[in-house]
């Protein structure tokens, strides 16, 4: 560890470095977002549909969104032909939401520059470091995740 990254751990205290950790993913997920014109909010949603099909009730319940939201959510992505609602076979009133092809394509591509940019940051970790620190997020997130 150098001199600056020793100063750098003494003067940041947990919050600080949570947030700061924050302000730099969000800072990538803007940045790419913007280049392909989606929001974080669709970069969630896709991060969520790219590998299944929920109800709208559900896709609210995991974005913690209201009803009119994940309307307006799922309208836009729909106007844009990345997504598609279904009535459900068993009941009529229920919506079920799923990436089209295009919308496969547009996540592969921006899946691909966060995953680029995440490695460029976290490039300084050597193989023990990365799988520390994705055993401490793990622990953190857990909680989280069964609420």
């Amino acid at each position: 560890m150098n001199e600056k990254n020793a100063d750098l751990q003494e003067n940041l205290s947990i919050m600080d470095s949570l947030i700061q950790l924050s302000f730099l993913v969000q800072g990538i997920l803007n940045r790419i977002g913007a280049e392909y014109d989606v929001s974080i909010i669709q970069i969630r949603l896709f991060g969520i549909l790219r590998d299944r099909e929920l109800t709208m009730l559900q896709l609210a319940q995991y974005l913690d969104l209201d009803k009119s939201s994940i309307t307006g959510l799922i309208n836009r992505a729909e106007r844009r032909g990345l997504v598609e609602r279904s009535n459900s076979p068993h009941d009529g009133r229920v919506i079920h939401v799923k990436v089209t092809a295009e919308g496969h394509k547009l996540i592969k591509v921006v899946s691909n520059k966060i995953e680029q940019q995440i490695k460029a940051i976290t490039g300084t970790l050597n193989a023990k470091e990365c799988s520390q620190f994705i055993a401490l997020a793990s622990t953190m997130l857990l909680p989280v995740s069964q609420q």
